[in-house]
């Protein structure tokens, strides 16, 4: 059996970069969930150490502390609380004095709002800053004495976050390198999720390509029982279906072949002995009796006319068996019509544009009865002048026949060439077989050519042979 690729990269692709994108939005939502929880709890972590220890420093130092104090004494307390905070700076307030542990010391950093709350409140309250691209936490609170009245010195430390934060740089930047692999692990992971969907996917495609190149017998396995096994197996149900069908109707069709055939051949030798009998009555029917004389002359004309039709039927089975070949020779095409014209005395009913020298490889026989038909038909059913135009156009030789009559309505337009089609569905019975349009386009197209049907502009029908201007190979 004959397999067909069919190409699924861009429904892959599809799959594979939607399970990425999911994949990546999920993995870059935890990590921002995970680094903001993360990032909040170490601030907050070192937060309340700062907060702890500059109360218990505060607490201790403030015990000895001598109120009301002067520049030094306070300049000492900020000194002492500072000792035990590390890189922190302590700044004190009483009235209007002010001390630090750093004379070099930003006091910037100590923000109005926060000195009004801590002064209004007389509770520690602490605010994050940034100074100079640097992150820091400032505390402050008001020095409460053993009476339990709070006093007039307010205290403040600024902590340096920098630790803090070179910590939670690092937290992201782990995570932004830990999305690579999760990013990789899940492409690897679609790719295969993706080959394990595209297979019957894959499959179901080739089969039906094969079975619109004709081979019925194509079926798809059927493996698990998901939708796409179900999909699967309506697949095969349609495919056995219609090939059933198929040979049904092949089978029908070649009996109906072969019916015509058979009778067509039975017919022609009754119908010998019967053109020979009416031939006779016809010749002695000036003769005989006018209602004798009348019969003998119906006769003669309806055997004729059957023996037409038994022709074009055997024709038509030929035709429809294959059977029929090319006696193709090199025609002088020009000469080939002039002969078809006289040999029927259509020479004086039909205006010619015949040059000379327009040669073909055709066969003469066939060629004669497609010009044969269109020109008859012209006649029959169109008005004079029917004109017959030969030309040779590049790799195109057309044979033109047209007429003045009133021209194909357009419903008739596509069924021009249908077997037994009538144009006046009101007539029982035409003087043709019905065939001749019919045998006239499959001898074109044994020639590799075509017949086409049009109406011209200003009335009438065209009617246009077009043959190639290349030798065709003989047909089998």
């Amino acid at each position: 059996m004959r397999r067909l690729r069919v190409p699924t990269g861009g429904l892959r692709t599809r799959l594979v970069v939607a399970f990425v994108l999911v994949t990546l939005i999920t993995a870059v939502t935890a990590t921002a969930l995970a680094y903001r929880e993360s990032r909040n709890a170490v601030l907050e972590r070192a937060q309340n150490a700062i907060r702890t220890d500059f109360r218990n420093r505060v607490g201790e130092v403030a015990a000895d502390l001598d109120i009301p104090p002067d520049r030094d004494t306070l300049a000492r307390f900020t000194t002492s609380v500072a000792h035990g905070l590390g890189d922190a700076v302590v700044v004190a307030r009483y009235h209007g004095l002010t001390a630090t542990s750093d004379a070099h010391a930003d006091q910037t950093r100590i923000t109005p709002e926060l000195r009004t709350a801590v002064r209004t409140t007389g509770r520690m309250r602490f605010q994050r800053v940034e100074w100079r691209g640097e992150p820091f936490l400032v505390v402050g609170a008001s020095v409460a004495f053993d009476t339990g009245r709070t006093s007039d010195l307010d205290v403040f430390t600024v902590a340096p976050l920098r630790a803090e934060e070179e910590d939670i740089a690092v937290l992201l930047a782990t995570v932004r390198e830990g999305l690579v692999p999760v990013v990789l692990l899940a492409a690897g992971l679609a790719l295969f999720a993706a080959r394990t969907v595209l297979r019957p996917v894959r499959d179901l495609g080739r089969a039906t390509r094969m079975l619109a190149a004709g081979e019925l017998s194509a079926r798809v396995p059927v493996k698990g029982r998901d939708e796409l096994a179900q999909l699967a197996e309506t697949f095969n149900h349609t495919a056995e279906s219609l090939q059933t069908s198929v040979a049904e109707l092949r089978a029908q069709e070649e009996r109906a072949r072969r019916f015509v055939a058979d009778v067509s051949h039975e017919l022609r030798t009754p119908l010998a002995a019967m053109t020979m009998v009416s031939t006779v009555l016809d010749e002695d029917a000036d003769q005989l009796p006018p209602d004798s004389a009348l019969a003998a002359r119906t006769v003669s004309t309806e055997v004729a006319q059957l023996t037409r039709l038994v022709q074009d039927l055997i024709e038509i089975s030929r035709f429809d068996a294959r059977t029929v070949s090319l006696d193709a020779a090199e025609t002088d095409l020009a000469e080939l019509v002039r002969s078809t014209l006289t040999r029927r005395g259509w020479t004086d009913q039909v205006h010619t544009d015949l040059p000379d020298g327009i040669r073909a490889r055709v066969d003469r026989r066939r060629i004669d009865v497609v010009v044969a038909n269109l020109v008859g038909n012209a006649l029959r059913h169109g008005d004079q002048p029917v004109a017959v135009v030969l030309r040779a156009t590049g790799n195109e030789i057309t044979v033109e026949v047209t007429d003045r009559g009133p021209g194909l309505p357009p419903a008739a337009l596509p069924h021009v060439f249908d077997r037994f089609y009538k144009a006046d569905t009101a007539r029982s019975r035409s003087e043709g077989s019905g065939l001749g349009s019919a045998i006239a386009l499959e001898n074109a197209q044994l020639h590799g050519g075509t017949i086409t049907a049009a109406n011209r502009p200003d009335g009438g029908a065209r009617f246009t042979l077009r043959l190639p201007g290349t030798p065709p190979e003989d047909a089998q």
